[in-house]
C-alpha cells in the first residue's frame, strides 16, 4: 500500500438528494476526487441527449462541477442492449465515465430487476456489464460499477465481483452490506478485502464511514484506502477534506454542527433559482433527518423545530438561530 499517494474520496449518487446544485455545493468544500449522478433508469428504450443533460448539466462543462470535480453518469437497469444504447448516448453527449448501479435497495427498483436484485444472477450481471463495456469501446468513456455484497446474503459476492471484472469494468465500489441489510450498521468492511483479492481493478469501500476514525478502521479492516461517502458526506461535507488532511499528516480541520447548518442554509438560498419553494422546504427537512444520524440531539431538536415549517423564510429564521 502506497501511503504517499492520496486516497481517492468519491461522492456517492444518492437518489433524490445528490442533484446538480448539491453536487456543486458539496464539491466546493474540497477533498473530492469525483462524484456520481443520481441514476437514470433504463428499461427498453434509448433516451435522447436532452435527458442526460437534464440529469447532468455538467456535461456541458466537460463533465466537471464548477469547482472542477469530475462527474460520472450512472445508469440502472437489466436489459443489456438498452443499457448499451444509453451508454453510447451518454458518451456521445460528453460522459467521461459511465457507472452501473447494482446496489440500489429500493423496493420499486428491485421488483423490476434493477439495482441490487441483479446480484442474485451473476450471469445477468455479466451480460449487462459486458454489453455496456462493448458499447463504450469505440469511445474514450470508461465503465465502472457499484455493488452491494449481495441480495439476501453474501453467498454470491465473490462471483458477482468476478463477473463485473470479467465484463470489463475499470473500477468497483463496494457497499459493504447486502440489499436486505439496507443501511443498518455495521458495514462489513472485511468483505471489501475479500472482493479486492478476486478482481484486478481498483476497489473503493463504501458504508459507515462517518468520521476520520471510522476511515482509519475501514482501512485497517479492508486494506483499502479509497472510499466513497454517501449519507456521511451529507452530515459532514468536509469529511473528504479531513480524510485527505489526515492521510497527508496535516492538521485535520474541525467541523461542528453550526458549520454544517451554515452550509445547509447556503444550499437553501442557492436552490432558490431552480426549485419551487415547497421542494426546497421538503429537501431541507430531508437533510435535517440525515443530520440526526451524525449529530444526535442537536440535529433532532432542530428538526423538531423545523418539521412544520411551510415557507423558506421560516426555515431561514430557524437555521439562522443555530449559526
Amino acid at each position: 500500500m502506497d501511503v504517499k499517494t492520496p486516497p481517492l474520496v468519491a461522492l456517492a449518487p444518492m437518489e433524490g438528494v445528490m442533484d446538480v446544485t448539491t453536487r456543486d455545493l458539496m464539491t466546493r468544500q474540497g477533498g473530492w476526487d469525483f462524484c456520481v449522478t443520481e441514476f437514470l433508469r433504463v428499461t427498453n428504450g434509448r433516451q435522447p441527449g436532452r435527458v442526460f443533460y437534464r440529469l447532468c448539466p455538467e456535461l456541458r462543462q466537460n463533465a466537471l462541477t464548477p469547482s472542477g470535480v469530475p462527474v460520472h453518469i450512472q445508469l440502472l437497469g437489466s436489459d443489456p442492449q438498452a443499457l448499451a444504447s444509453n451508454a453510447r448516448v451518454a458518451a456521445r453527449v460528453g460522459a467521461k465515465v459511465v457507472d452501473l448501479n447494482f446496489g440500489c435497495p429500493a423496493k420499486i427498483v428491485n421488483r423490476n430487476l434493477g439495482g441490487a436484485s441483479l446480484l442474485r444472477y451473476p450471469d445477468k450481471l455479466y451480460e449487462s456489464s459486458k454489453a455496456v463495456a462493448e458499447a463504450l469501446k469505440p469511445t474514450s468513456a470508461m465503465l465502472t460499477a457499484k455493488m452491494r455484497l449481495g441480495y439476501d446474503d453474501t453467498e454470491l459476492a465473490l462471483d458477482n465481483a468476478r463477473a463485473l471484472n470479467a465484463a470489463g469494468i475499470t473500477q468497483l465500489v463496494v457497499h459493504a452490506r447486502t440489499k436486505t441489510q439496507g443501511y443498518k450498521p455495521p458495514a462489513h468492511w472485511e468483505w471489501v478485502a475479500r472482493i479486492a483479492e478476486v478482481v484486478d481493478v481498483p476497489v473503493l469501500a463504501n458504508g459507515e464511514i462517518w468520521t476520520v476514525e471510522d476511515y482509519q478502521r475501514c482501512v485497517e479492516v479492508s486494506g483499502i484506502r479509497d472510499v466513497m461517502l454517501g449519507r456521511t458526506a451529507m452530515t459532514n461535507p468536509w469529511l473528504a477534506l479531513q480524510i485527505k488532511q489526515h492521510t497527508a499528516g496535516e492538521e485535520v480541520e474541525t467541523v461542528d454542527f453550526k458549520r454544517v447548518i451554515g452550509l445547509l442554509l447556503e444550499w437553501l438560498l442557492q436552490d432558490a433559482q431552480i426549485y419551487r419553494e415547497d421542494v426546497r422546504v421538503m429537501r431541507v427537512k430531508q437533510w435535517l433527518v440525515l443530520l440526526r444520524l451524525r449529530w444526535g440531539e442537536e440535529a433532532k431538536r432542530l428538526f423538531e423545530a423545523c418539521k412544520r415549517c411551510e415557507t423558506e423564510q421560516q426555515l431561514v429564521d430557524l437555521l439562522g438561530q443555530v449559526i
